[in-house]
């Protein structure tokens, strides 16, 4: 067992964490910037140490700073949460080295998710299905306008480094290939030092389904059902829920068997998502987070499971606490996710929280570290809070979610939760029926912007 954990990250799902080690009698370990100084996870934590200026390259992502904070305080492991160093397999390298345990994947996993053709590469060999496109990266345009015509266009480029919706272009027809071929790569050079693209079969109604999956890093691994994150803004998810409303059982079985096995014949300790968008009754897989997702909650709500509590207990070498047999959906959950942001353009909207008061009751989880007082820093991500509801089933779901956005109370700054009032209202989202493009068509038509 653990006597001490440090929490790698900042925020709600430091928070998280701290709060998941106390319920194991393990003491925990706050890191933060000078900016974060008076942060609720600081305050929640066993002990915290400053590591740096407010820059996260000079704090958050300084490894050595990190490092130093195990040291002085005795902490054993590392839980990065998500986000800045929760997949970088040089960091992993670095704490084992140093002696430490990190909680989640291997070095070797994270390293093979990471670069997406990679990671094709070993999801095709491991059985699980992919969307059509290049076999590896493609090193030129007469390249990419050869398999643009294999493959049938609409096709999307994409950094092979990418994420967060950088280093992604549609290429509509043959004409748009050389202008998006060549900005993915120089986003793709911009953003993660690395030009190579690679090419997919661009899926022009998909929705965005997720599979939760678990394994203990001695060949047993679980699914814990499927996400829907169709819900997205420039490729960024802000409404979550589980199960997915047309995803079936059959192929909710189908598919998590697949993940399943996977991740038991490579060994895959901790929690994983991976990716696929589904479209006409089929998946087809684009990427694997090897860490804990921003959405984890809607999972833990209908599974009854607490997932952090489960990535302590098999770094530490203890076996999982549930089959696949034990995991039963219960219910339906939806998450929203809270930023300080000022519609309808979305601006990063930082400042002084005048008033703060987390809705309750039945089935309403409220996961933010905002208070009082508090002052939201303008150097990090505008996420602030995550709304979590769970009902008997999806339309009971859908109404807790509209009473606890009306009791949820954040004064002092901009938010997105008018965006959510909005869409409660919509017949698609009450139905279900949406796609990975619909919120941008919607906020092109409300908006005037996307």
């Amino acid at each position: 067992m653990f006597n001490k954990i440090l929490v790698a990250n900042r925020g709600e799902i430091a928070l998280r964490v701290i709060r998941a080690a106390r319920e194991m009698g393990i003491a925990s370990v706050a890191v933060h910037s000078t900016a974060d100084s008076d942060a609720m996870h600081v305050r929640m934590a066993d002990e915290s140490v400053c590591i740096g200026p407010p820059s996260s390259q000079l704090s958050y992502l300084s490894i050595p700073a990190i490092i130093a904070a195990c040291e002085v305080t005795g902490a054993e492991a590392i839980h990065p949460g998500y986000g800045f160093l929760s997949e970088n397999a040089g960091f992993v390298q670095i704490i084992e080295d140093h002696g430490l345990t990190f909680i989640g994947p291997t070095a070797e996993h994270i390293r093979i998710m990471g670069d997406k053709i990679s990671a094709k590469d070993a999801m095709k060999e491991l059985g699980v299905p992919c969307v059509p496109g290049s076999d590896g990266g493609v090193a030129t345009l007469e390249d990419a306008k050869r398999i643009g015509e294999e493959v049938g266009y609409p096709v999307i480029i994409k950094a092979t480094a990418g994420g967060g919706g950088k280093g992604m272009k549609v290429a509509q027809s043959a004409k748009d290939m050389e202008k998006a071929y060549q900005t993915a790569r120089a986003e793709g050079k911009s953003n993660f030092g690395n030009d190579e693209v690679y090419i997919e079969k661009y899926l022009t109604t998909p929705r965005h389904i997720e599979i939760q999956v678990f394994g203990d890093g001695k060949g047993q691994a679980v699914h814990l059902g499927e996400r829907d994150c169709s819900l997205q803004r420039r490729h960024q998810k802000v409404f979550e829920e589980a199960p997915g409303p047309t995803i079936t059982a059959e192929e909710r079985a189908r598919i998590g068997k697949v993940c399943a096995d996977a991740m038991a014949n490579i060994n895959y300790i901790g929690a994983g998502t991976i990716e696929f968008l589904y479209e006409k009754g089929e998946f087809y897989f684009i990427e694997m987070n090897t860490r804990l997702q921003v959405e984890h909650p809607v999972t833990e709500a209908i599974f009854g499971v607490d997932l952090v509590r489960e990535q302590i207990r098999v770094a530490e070498g203890l076996p999982m606490s549930f089959t696949q047999d034990d995991l039963k959906i219960n219910g339906h959950a939806i998450e929203v996710r809270i930023n300080a942001e000022k519609l309808p353009n979305f601006a990063p909207c930082p400042g002084k929280i005048t008033q703060y008061h987390a809705p309750g009751g039945l089935g309403v989880r409220m996961d933010s570290a905002l208070y009082d007082g508090y002052k939201i820093p303008p150097y990090y991500d505008s996420l602030i809070g995550k709304l979590i509801v769970h009902g008997r089933d999806r339309p009971e779901a859908l109404a807790r979610l509209n009473r606890a956005l009306g009791e949820l109370i954040v004064d002092g700054v901009d938010t997105t939760v008018p965006l959510f009032h909005a869409l409660l209202q919509e017949k698609d989202i009450q139905t279900g029926g949406y796609n990975i493009h619909w919120l941008e068509h919607w906020l092109e038509t409300n908006f005037g912007n996307a």
